[in-house]
């Protein structure tokens, strides 16, 4: 059995090339605006992840397995079906804030890690940066640099 390497890298794909490539103006236009989020969150530049994937930050793994590897510690990528808005932190003692913010939030779709916006108008940008904000904490405590 060969060592497993994951699919998803940073890239040197420029992040400005790829949203500039955009079909959709409306996606060119709010891919501009989540990756500025971010950009304030962070305080980090981004990179490409894979084919579509914005990442800001990364972090190293480790499972009890032995798998590791190294992932993106937050981002976005602006799908044709819907924004996705990576929120990788376990909020913790925050849950209750980021319950509250979710509530807050609008129109969306939520899975484990991932937030689904069909448009940004649909959502409170100021709830989305304070989860974007509670994610990266969160990811901060439990995978400090």
């Amino acid at each position: 059995m060969g060592k497993y390497e994951a699919k998803t890298k940073a890239t040197a794909v420029a992040v400005e090339d790829y949203i500039a490539s955009l079909p959709d103006a409306r996606r060119r236009d709010e891919a501009t605006v989540l990756d500025a989020l971010h950009r304030r969150v962070t305080g980090l530049e981004p990179k490409m992840w894979g084919p579509s994937m914005i990442g800001y930050g990364s972090y190293r793994y480790k499972y009890a397995s032995g798998h590791e590897g190294e992932a993106m510690r937050g981002g976005f990528s602006p799908r044709k079906a819907a924004l996705t808005v990576y929120l990788m932190g376990n909020y913790g003692e925050a849950q209750p804030e980021a319950d509250a913010l979710i509530t807050r939030l609008g129109k969306h779709k939520f899975t484990k890690s991932c937030l689904y916006i069909n448009k940004l108008a649909d959502v409170d940008l100021e709830a989305l940066e304070s989860l974007v904000r509670l994610s990266w904490e969160a990811m901060g405590k439990k995978y400090p640099d």
